[in-house]
């Protein structure tokens, strides 16, 4: 294990997530900063996300969730990733799956992990996506099981609008194709009845590495993905702050996701090599 140095240096972060790709769209700033800091950040991905769309170009010879699996380690390693735990349940029938056995193995990665804090997706599930609402459900009963000696647990929400905004944003840029989509979802879903957060984290400096681990994933992030098109400095201003809510269940103490707010926090290192 590579040992870290940094504010953040033996704290454990562990954000579980539905598909590749989610860990970077929904808060692969704020990993990139833990990392970043000295924290050692875990990826758990429940589905290989088989059932996914396939960008023009993508490998057709070679299985999407393989192409996909492939992707995740490349995002992983561009946020600065220490761990991806990679499980493989069925890609959009996550509500098919026996509800007791799926938290029992969060509660066993937990376990294994050991980490302070957990991220996953809030009641909304970014967009109203069954099986992120799954995973959020799931885990949160798990932190539940766990008591108050189990880690603390943060959902992701996106702002309303911000999506609406990103996408607009970079249609203006010049040379870019008409129709930009995010995966033919409707922008305006995206933050759409989120709850409020409880905590912003500036992740400003490594809004980039965000983009940048976004494209990992090429067979989801083509020329008519808006994050093809957008520039360091739109990125900067439209994604470098990331938004939480603390969940009622867990560890109720204070987490290092509020370190980071602290003045002392405020200057962080970008050009530390991923590890």
């Amino acid at each position: 294990m590579t040992r870290r140095s940094g504010l953040l240096a033996g704290r454990r972060l562990l954000a579980i997530f539905a598909h590749p790709d989610d860990e970077s769209l929904a808060c692969g700033g704020t990993l990139a900063r833990c990392a970043a800091e000295g924290a050692r950040v875990t990826v758990l991905c429940v589905t290989r996300g088989e059932a996914g769309g396939r960008a023009a170009g993508c490998q057709e010879d070679v299985a999407l969730g393989s192409v996909r699996r492939v992707e995740l380690h490349r995002a992983a390693e561009r946020l600065g990733l220490d761990e991806v735990i990679l499980l493989d349940h069925p890609d959009g029938s996550l509500n098919g799956v026996d509800p007791a056995l799926f938290k029992h193995e969060i509660v066993l990665t937990i376990r294994h992990v050991r980490p302070d804090l957990v991220i996953t997706f809030g009641a909304d599930g970014l967009y109203w996506h069954p099986d992120h609402i799954f995973v959020h459900e799931r885990v949160t009963e798990a932190v539940d099981a766990l008591g108050p000696s189990g880690p603390a647990l943060f959902y992701v929400v996106f702002p309303a609008g911000l999506m609406r905004r990103v996408v607009e944003t970079a249609q203006a840029n010049p040379g870019t194709p008409e129709g930009l989509s995010l995966w033919a979802i409707d922008a305006d879903a995206f933050g759409a009845y989120a709850a409020e957060p409880t905590l912003e984290v500036d992740a400003t400096p490594f809004a980039a590495r965000k983009i940048e681990a976004l494209r990992c994933h090429r067979s989801q992030v083509d020329e008519h993905s808006p994050f093809t098109w957008l520039t360091r400095e739109q990125a900067e201003a439209l994604l470098g702050r990331e938004h939480f809510v603390r969940a009622p269940v867990g560890d109720p103490n204070p987490t290092f996701l509020d370190l980071l707010n602290a003045p002392q926090a405020i200057s962080v290192r970008t050009d530390r090599a991923p590890r």
